[in-house]
Parts: C-alpha cells; structure tokens; sequence
C-alpha cells in the first residue's frame, strides 16, 4: 500500500532527529518535519485513492510522487497556517457544542454507529480524538474566515451577471436535435476488402428499399422493420434524438435542409448503405436571461469567490513572516507558488 511505503520513509529517520528538525516558521509558529511526513502520508493516501493503485509502488515511484505533491502540499500548509492564525486573531474558538455537531455528522456519513467504533476507526488512522478534533478546529477556523473575509463581501450585480450571459450564451443555448429513423443494407465481408458484386447487390437492394418507401407508398417503418440489418430495426429503425453538432459534416449537411418526413438518398458507409428518414427536429432553444439568472449567478460567485480567495491569500504572504530552515521545501513552495491554484 502506498501509506504502508510513505511511513517508510517517512519513519526512516531517528524519531528524536524528526521531532527536532523545524523545516519553516510562520510568524514564529513552527512547521516540522514530522508534520511534512503526516502530511505527505495523507497526500499519498487520497492519491492512492484516486488513482485506485492496486499494486506497491518502487521506491523510484514514490519519490517521484512525493516530488510532485509537495509543491502545492507546502503552499496550502503556509496558507492553513495563516489563515488559521487570522482567525484565532478575530477570536474564532470552535466551542463543545459545534465540535459535537461536527462529529456527529463525521459519524454519520462513515456509518460509524457508536463511541467504540470511532475509537476503532481514529486507531486506524493513527489519530486521538484530541487530534482529530485540532484537526476540525483548524478546519472550521479556515472556513469562518473564508466566509467572513472573503465570501461575505462578494455579490453579483445585474451588470455584471448580464457581461456573463452575453460572453458565455452558447452555454444557456440547447443544441438542435433531430429523430431519425434509419434502414440500413449490410455488404457482406470481411470489412477490409472489397467483393464488387456484393457491394453492387446491397447498392441496389437499397435503392429498391428508397424506391418502394417513395414511390410505391410502402411504410418506411415497417420496410425498416422488416428489410433492415442494423439493430434499430426492432424500434421500426428509430435512433435519437441526436443532437445536429453530433453528426458528420456530410450528414448534417444533408439533414439541415430536409423537411419533417422526408427521406435521403442512399449513403454509403463503411459497412453498407443507408437511407434516413427525418422523423423530427426541435429548434435550438436559448434560456432568457432572467430564468438563467440563479445559475449566471453562483458561476460568477463562485468565479469571484476564487479570485478573491487568491488575493486574500497574497495580501496574508505578504504580510507574514516566513522563515524557512531548509532551502529544499523552501524551492518546492516557490515551485508550488508557479502552479494554478486549487479550486
């Protein structure tokens, strides 16, 4: 398991050596390298996870895996910290009651249906409850002072939800679709060579199909039924709806035109011939602007909201006082500093 290969190396250290060696302080506030290895386990994990590894992985592997995580692992261990120093500076203190809630929905939401099995669970993963619940605290912390200094001063006005819809209005527009019904005459073979009378023989059992659905006034649903190879014959050769940006250039080209009803020509495909009836077509749809209204809404909240976390986050570096002890992480955070931010 990766977990079970990151505490290797991550143990592989004296444990004196390990609790000793502070890697960065912020704002006097020490960073260890224990931390960075508690960390660089959960990171792992969720990758692991993610990735759904089923195998160990080298130990080649794991360096380079702990080498591309560690970047943006060590920007958000710098902005954790100071946002949670922040908020302890606004006198956010997470109280017994919000902590029992917190737990409780934890406990839900794992199934975890008494006090033994949390305590089960919390050994697994190597934690205490006091750990855990320093853990929830930090998180709730980061999240009030996201909501009071960021998200709380953010709202969208008409003109800028109305700049939105403008730019983005394809994305309200429902495409064109269309129903169609299909016959299709299969050229025996192999696919890869061509016999010319077969090819020949289907050519014309098609075009006799088209003439009898035309001419000769034969309903086009049960000749499909009947005479066609594809397996849309059992819906009488109905496919779709089908949206018109989803058909070849070729086809779509002799779609648009049609009328409700009308049949083309024969195709030739890579496997047979074809003939298609335009069963029907709905028009594309744009959804006006004051329906839209609610969604333009939360994406421009929440394209704000990101942006205005990013500056928040720079204004809190720069204002801080970080000390870094080793220059190693200390390029990784610059490294991590370059990456696009995390949504």
């Amino acid at each position: 398991m990766i977990v079970a290969a990151a505490c290797a190396i991550a143990t592989a250290a004296p444990r004196a050596e390990v609790i000793e060696q502070i890697l960065v302080k912020v704002n006097g506030e020490i960073f260890t390298k224990t931390d960075l290895e508690a960390r660089q386990v959960a990171a792992l994990r969720q990758l692991g996870q993610q990735a759904d590894l089923k195998t160990n992985p080298s130990d080649a592997q794991l360096r380079k895996m702990l080498d591309d995580v560690t970047p943006k692992l060590m920007v958000n261990v710098i902005d954790e910290i100071l946002i949670v120093q922040r908020g302890k500076e606004l006198g956010y203190v997470m109280g017994n009651e919000q902590f029992t809630s917190i737990l409780e929905s934890i406990k839900k939401d794992n199934n975890i249906e008494s006090d033994e099995a949390l305590q089960a669970a919390l050994k697994q993963e190597n934690l205490t409850l006091t750990e855990l619940r320093k853990n929830i605290e930090r998180q709730w912390i980061v999240s009030r002072v996201q909501q009071n200094e960021v998200v709380g001063k953010i709202g969208v006005s008409d003109d800028e939800a109305r700049k939105y819809y403008d730019a983005h209005l394809k994305e309200f527009t429902t495409a064109q679709t269309i129903t169609l019904r299909e016959i299709f005459v299969a050229v025996p073979g192999d696919g890869t060579t061509l016999n010319v009378g077969a090819d020949e023989a289907a050519r014309e059992k098609a075009l006799d199909i088209r003439r009898r659905a035309l001419e000769g006034g034969e309903s086009y649903e049960k000749l499909a039924s009947d005479l066609s190879d594809a397996p849309s014959r059992a819906n009488a050769g109905l496919i779709g709806p089908l949206s018109l940006n989803d058909l070849s250039a070729d086809v779509r080209k002799m779609i648009e035109p049609m009328k409700v009803g009308e049949i083309t020509a024969v195709l030739r495909g890579q496997k047979g011939y074809q003939i298609l009836k335009l069963e029907s077509m709905s028009a594309a749809e744009t959804t006006p602007f004051d329906k839209a209204r609610d969604d333009i809404s939360n994406r421009v909240f929440s394209d704000k909201r990101n942006e205005e976390f990013q500056k928040y986050l720079v204004k809190l570096r720069a204002q801080a006082i970080i000390e870094w002890k080793n220059p190693e992480l200390k390029r990784a955070y610059d490294e991590g500093l370059q990456q696009p931010p995390q949504g």
